[in-house]
């Protein structure tokens, strides 16, 4: 199993629209920061979790020519509004698009021609799964157990398959309810987006006490903002994380991941 980080990025994606910070005017590759989403590969299938503003242009640099399915971890804009461009996977039959029946049930009123049988060709044709926490499901042959976490007040899922745990945009990893699945990842992808504090998201230091609470000692950032370049936060958190940036590859085998 394969994961290219399509997205490292937060909701402003970096550069940030006329900010003039060393981070927005560094020439390193890994300081360009598409909103966050995944591209999980086995074998022959494809998975994506989200699918923010810039999804066409991810899916074109990482030469993404099929999808059996989405996983959806909230409804905010930044891992939503690229969904339109699902369309061009969904021609021959339906896509199916999973994440809890409330996230789904806003996807649907923010795109609702998306499932609409009867409007035809030129738009996305996509199918509506539910799950729910702990309950394991498949999509396109590869299992998921979806995770439930906290978003500032907001419920959101985030998943663990293969031993990696994906959780974006976090503030609460829900310890108690979560722990024993948890415990089981070889790999953990969260969220974390500066080194200062936020009301909404985890800061680097929280990430690192999450994953210090799981004893899971590989530890990939995501979800990051401007204030710290692919360098600084390399540097800082060398041996206890290390920052994701776009098309960065992560490999697994059996159980293992590799960064």
């Amino acid at each position: 199993m394969r994961i290219t980080i399509l997205g490292s990025g937060t909701s402003h994606g970096v550069p940030v629209l006329g900010c003039r910070c060393p981070v927005c005017l560094s020439e390193d590759e890994k300081d360009k920061r598409w909103r966050s989403s995944i591209l999980i590969e086995d074998r022959d299938r494809s998975i994506v979790i989200d699918t923010g503003y810039e999804f066409r242009l991810q899916a074109l640099r990482a030469g993404i020519t099929s999808l059996d399915g989405v996983l959806y971890t909230h409804e905010h804009s930044d891992h939503l509004m690229g969904l339109d461009d699902l369309r061009i996977f969904s021609c021959n039959s339906p896509l199916p698009i999973y994440s809890f029946p409330e996230i789904l049930g806003k996807i649907e009123r923010i795109f609702p021609y998306a499932f609409s049988s009867s409007l035809g060709k030129g738009v996305p044709n996509l199918e509506k799964v539910e799950v729910y926490p702990h309950r394991s499901f498949f999509a396109g042959g590869i299992e998921f157990t979806p995770i439930p976490i906290m978003h500032g007040k907001r419920r959101i899922a985030g998943y663990l398959f293969n031993r990696c745990a994906y959780l974006t945009d976090i503030s609460d990893i829900c310890f108690e309810e979560n722990e024993a699945l948890l415990k089981s990842a070889d790999l953990l992808i969260i969220g974390a987006l500066r080194e200062r504090k936020h009301p909404t998201h985890f800061s680097f230091g929280e990430a690192l006490d999450a994953a210090d609470s799981l004893g899971i000692r590989k530890v990939v950032f995501q979800h990051m903002c401007h204030e710290h370049s692919h360098r600084e936060i390399s540097e800082r958190y060398k041996g206890r994380a290390v920052p994701a940036f776009d098309m960065m590859r992560l490999e697994e085998e059996d159980g293992r991941w590799t960064l």
